[in-house]
């Protein structure tokens, strides 16, 4: 179980200090899938930095399994099995993919690199031996990273927009792993996006604004919003049909 109480996160401001979080409690629980969502800027991003520890909470405290990873280390938690999908993943030059999917995987977790890549929408074929440089789309760098932490035995996965840049022949894909994750691992996954198919995996909706836990609720009472969806948009249709629409926080 991972365990954020009372946390915020206060950071230093072009005018001074800004606290972007404020009193986050939640309580996850392994083996769910937890959709994390709300307006843009609310600080969805944010927790998952603070659970990641790439924000530090300047209050309260973050547990996993009972355990106080509060102020460890980034490299600290990823060795206790807490893994991050950037929303703009790193460029790695010098490291091949097949290079990073070994080094993610290391030696106690089997995992083919092939699978992996067609999880997440590549061509192993075209993929394995490609420096991870400039010559990546922001696409492409989403996908691998992706297949990087779906590589890892993880207590808790961490995934901000995976959807950004990625085809929808390719979010199907997305989708069908993350419920394969879900169904064949204990790992406790949080999703942050706005895609109702994302929507549609979520055991729970945790819903962020203004830097708090608004609400957390099921999936059934916020896909209930995209049913007042205003029809007369031109491309409404073609969202409904492929449930690859945003819902609408405005």
């Amino acid at each position: 179980m991972l365990e954020l109480i009372n946390v915020g996160v206060t950071l230093d401001g072009e005018d001074g200090k800004v606290e972007i979080l404020k009193n986050i409690n939640l309580k996850l629980d392994n083996k769910k899938i937890y959709v994390m969502t709300g307006p843009n800027g609310g600080g969805k991003s944010s927790v998952a930095k603070a659970i990641m520890g790439i924000f530090n909470p300047t209050s309260g405290k973050i547990l996993l399994d009972g355990v106080d990873i509060t102020h460890k280390p980034i490299t600290e938690r990823a060795q206790l099995g807490v893994g991050y999908a950037f929303q703009q993943p790193p460029r790695f030059k010098g490291l091949k993919v097949h290079e990073l999917l070994e080094l993610s995987a290391g030696k106690t977790h089997a995992c083919s690199a092939c699978d992996l890549l067609y999880d997440v929408g590549l061509c192993a074929q075209d993929y394995l031996n490609r420096e991870i440089n400039t010559t990546f789309s922001g696409g492409e760098l989403k996908r691998v990273e992706i297949a990087s932490i779906l590589a890892r035995d993880l207590k808790v996965a961490l995934f901000d927009e995976p959807e950004a840049g990625i085809d929808l022949w390719s979010f199907q894909r997305l989708t069908e792993t993350f419920e394969n994750m879900n169904r064949n691992t204990d790992t406790t996954i949080v999703i942050i996006s706005h895609q109702e198919r994302i929507l549609r995996l979520a055991d729970e909706v945790i819903m962020i604004a203004d830097g708090t836990v608004s609400e957390i609720t099921s999936q059934e009472k916020v896909l209930s919003t995209i049913e007042q969806f205003d029809k007369n948009c031109r491309c409404a249709a073609d969202c409904d049909r492929e449930g690859y629409r945003n819902v609408n926080f405005a």
